[in-house]
């Protein structure tokens, strides 16, 4: 028995200041192992909360930890057999504050991601507009999101940009979405027939929903003329520019047809004569 415990013991010198003896090494590995085991296990249950997509988008992000938990471990168990390093923490330190300021915007932009996919903010397929820009997503990475624009222009959103700027998702609540015109027409309009005309033109859009039904809403008094809101719904708000364009194209065509004026500003200019002056 006592030869066991003196093998166990038994002293191995490497260099001048690390000494090693069977029993450190044998719990190096146990450490190891367990370190091992417990990110794997760890891995497991985060995944199995995540879809498909997620998961490879997250394979980096569990690569990175798992190289810092063995960095972790290394420095402990290096320190636990002997070696100095308070040298290479101090160097490791300074280093680490040097390469988080020059990756700031990145380290950022992935914690960013990171929270994305998490809380589901955005999700692929989502309408959003974000510093006035408007597309529909087709990608979210751990740095970027990726979207297309109306006219096919690929937007590509550093994800930092989602808790700095305001975020508008328009399907967030689904996919229908109320949209608006704005118009305005003479003050003898009869507003009636205007309504009739309006709304007739809005029902017959196929892309105009019918329920809920398309109303006019008489907004406001202007300074030339009476003004109105025609208000309508869409499943698909990606194309709502195109939809109020051709809105647009028959709401004037129908108003001249039936001698509706849409008035612009005018000015009354007087001249008035200076009896004094001479010609």
């Amino acid at each position: 028995m006592e030869k066991i415990i003196d093998f166990f013991n038994y002293k191995i010198r490497i260099g001048s200041d690390i000494i090693l003896t069977p029993k450190s090494i044998l719990a190096i590995i146990a450490v190891f192992f367990l370190t091992h085991l417990f990110l794997k296990i760890f891995k497991k249950i985060v995944f199995r909360t995540l879809n498909n997509d997620t998961k490879l988008k997250f394979r980096g992000v569990f690569t990175f930890i798992n190289y810092s938990v063995y960095l972790v471990v290394i420095l402990i168990t290096l320190d636990n057999v002997g070696v100095e390093i308070n040298a290479i923490f101090a160097a490791s330190a300074a280093l680490l504050v040097g390469i988080g300021l020059a990756l700031q915007t990145l380290i950022q932009d992935i914690f960013s991601g990171i929270s994305i996919l998490l809380d589901k903010t955005v999700h692929v397929g989502d309408i959003i507009q974000v510093d006035g820009q408007v597309g529909k997503v087709e990608n979210i990475m751990l740095r970027t999101t990726r979207a297309v624009t109306r006219d096919n222009k690929v937007l590509i959103i550093p994800n930092h940009k989602f808790l700095t700027s305001i975020l508008y998702n328009w399907t967030e609540n689904g996919s229908l979405t109320k949209e608006i015109i704005d118009f305005g027409v003479a003050y003898d309009t009869d507003i009636k027939l205007l309504n009739d005309a309006v709304i007739e033109i809005a029902k017959s859009h196929p892309k105009v929903l019918t329920k809920p039904a398309p109303f006019l809403l008489f907004e406001d008094y202007g300074d030339s003329a009476l003004m109105f809101q025609l208000f309508f719904s869409m499943n698909n708000s990606f194309e709502a520019n195109l939809v109020k364009s051709d809105l647009r194209f028959q709401i004037f065509e129908k108003l001249k047809a039936l001698n509706i004026e849409i008035p612009f500003p005018q000015r009354v200019v007087t001249f008035k004569n200076n009896p004094s002056s001479k010609t």
